[in-house]
């Protein structure tokens, strides 16, 4: 039943979101916190592993960049795999493959493993964070979204708030038990995530039909609701994969996407190795790497929220992204440690902040029956360019220069070409103007 045929809607309404994310989001951010700690702690990692495993800068970023190749190669067919075998079956198999090979990790010996572990990685996670945006929009009205994206996020930045002070805890280790620091940092890290894996198929429901944590009211009024919402029109209609890949609007969106993605990946790859070369000890470069991940954690939830509560996508996404252009040229610029954390901050705040308005944005352009393979196309292309690529001409640039500072020039540059594909996508008719909500 349509929330607004009934006097008590709100009251219905309200009760049955409050349960649905008291239910999913929590745990799922868990999951997600665990994703990126996985993906992220190579960075860390790398203050020891490069140095016993002769890794240079560039061989370093080569490496870490295989994880978003595959992630493109996978990510669309592990979405499609998600909508057919369902959530709880197939986040459940991404997360216990993903905590095994993170684990192994631990055992690499050379440059090449390094390579296949890394490339493994990606294909075992691909489809993890589109999936889950899939999967909330079974559960969530649309008018809702950006707030409970935005708090799922927060995994993000708060993986590595949490991560990096553990992780440079963990590389204290050295030596126990015959293992250096960092393998006992990638062993540790990874086993969690593989009991998670089994504790989906506990917790997770898969469709609000099937959920009998609802009352019957409340089951009956979220099918519809989600019913309803599939009807309505989308910019981006059903078409074939191979016509979506090629689709204006998907391909423009995977752009914006690429100055969030490529700063969020390259810095928490490169990061700890920029602030540790202002002379920082491994526990200091931890603890300060947390700063600006705890920042980013405050801020994109309280910015999703305020998107939602205007209803105004198109500017919340752009002021993150300018915010990431200013920090990324301000630290190209810096040459002392204070100034450096400053712009690092608003990098990092940009780039998350950026996140909660961006994917609600993209999913109101989505038919029900693209948003699988949209999503997932999206995520997959503006990870390989924004991860696979602008990690490597991170360590290009910084090998060829010598400054950490400087090899984010190529990303500052990247940001404003993004920033004037939405400003044009978001102009270029009436129809797409009230699509992703122009105030």
């Amino acid at each position: 039943m349509h929330m607004q045929s009934r006097p008590d809607a709100t009251a219905l309404d309200q009760r049955t979101i409050r349960k649905v994310v008291w239910r999913l989001v929590p745990f799922l951010m868990i999951c997600y916190l665990l994703a990126f700690i996985d993906r992220g702690n190579v960075g860390m990692a790398s203050l020891q592993m490069n140095h016993d495993l002769g890794l240079t800068g560039r061989v370093f970023g080569f490496g870490s960049s295989l994880f978003f190749v595959s992630y493109f190669f996978f990510e669309v067919p592990s979405n499609m795999a998600l909508q057919r075998y369902g959530a709880r079956l197939w986040i459940a198999r991404i997360m216990i493959t993903w905590g095994l090979i993170s684990a192994a990790t631990a055992f690499v010996s050379t440059p090449t493993a390094f390579y296949a572990l890394r490339f493994l990685l990606g294909a075992a996670e691909a489809g993890f964070f589109p999936g889950v945006l899939l999967y909330l929009s079974y559960w969530v009205p649309a008018r809702y979204r950006a707030r409970i994206v935005a708090t799922f996020m927060v995994a993000i930045p708060a993986a590595s708030f949490i991560g990096s002070p553990i992780s440079a805890a963990l590389l204290q280790m050295d030596g126990f038990a015959g293992l250096r620091g960092w393998q006992w940092l990638f062993l540790l890290e990874g086993i969690p995530t593989v009991l998670l894996g089994f504790a989906c198929l506990a917790l997770l429901t898969n469709k609000p039909a099937d959920a009998r944590w609802l009352g019957d009211e409340e089951r009956q009024w979220l099918t519809a609701e989600i019913a309803s919402e599939a009807r309505a029109p989308a910019k981006v209609a059903s078409m074939p994969l191979t016509k979506l890949f090629r689709n204006r609007y998907v391909l423009c969106l995977a752009l914006v996407d690429v100055c969030a993605s490529g700063a969020g990946s390259t810095l928490s790859v490169w990061q700890p190795q920029l602030l540790k070369s202002y002379g920082l000890s491994v526990m200091e470069t931890g603890l300060l790497n947390a700063v600006p991940y705890a920042l980013a954690s405050v801020l994109m939830v309280w910015w999703g929220r305020r998107s939602d509560r205007r209803q105004e996508r198109r500017w919340h996404t752009v002021i993150p992204m300018l915010l990431i252009g200013l920090g990324l040229f301000g630290t190209s610029l810096s040459g002392s440690l204070v100034p450096t954390m400053t712009m690092l901050c608003a990098v990092l705040v940009g780039a998350y902040a950026f996140k909660g308005p961006f994917w609600a944005l993209a999913s109101s352009m989505l038919s029900n029956t693209t948003a699988a393979a949209g999503l997932a196309t999206i995520n997959a292309i503006a990870n390989l360019l924004g991860g696979g690529l602008m990690v490597n001409v991170y360590g290009w640039v910084k090998e060829a220069t010598g400054s950490y500072a400087l090899a984010l020039m190529p990303l500052g540059i990247l940001t404003l070409v993004s920033v004037v594909t939405l400003l044009l996508l978001s102009r270029s008719g009436g129809s797409v103007q009230s699509e992703i909500g122009v105030a």
